[in-house]
């Protein structure tokens, strides 16, 4: 399975961006992670393969939201009120089997190539 993200760009803090991660073949659970610049990669939202679980970082809940169209094997990530601390490039992540939603790198299988998010103050 192939994952391309995309929908990164530069925003004003405040504003609004929706990410999308189409995948080649079917997915189960899948999640968004990012990476700021000089850290390490990190969790933000998780959801399971029916879409109807998800989770969230703290430094994310409330303002981004998190869906799936199977339809379409399609992930989306809702932005709402970024702030410049949400600067990143923002990674999708699929499992190939396991539906319950996850935290984890280390639970996923597949990784999209990453979108860029910059966030201006």
């Amino acid at each position: 399975v192939q994952l391309q993200a995309s929908g990164g760009g530069l925003v004003q803090a405040g504003d609004s961006l929706r990410l999308s991660c189409a995948a080649s073949g079917r997915t189960y659970r899948m999640g968004w992670f990012r990476q700021a610049p000089g850290k390490e990669r990190k969790f933000v939202a998780t959801i399971s393969s029916t879409g109807r679980s998800t989770g969230y970082a703290d430094s994310v809940k409330g303002r981004f939201i998190i869906s799936r169209d199977n339809a379409k094997n399609t992930v989306y990530l809702q932005m709402n009120s970024l702030k410049s601390e949400d600067t990143a490039v923002y990674y999708c992540a699929a499992s190939s089997s396991v539906s319950y939603y996850s935290y984890r790198a280390i639970d996923y299988d597949y990784w999209g190539q990453g979108t860029l998010v910059t966030v201006s103050s």
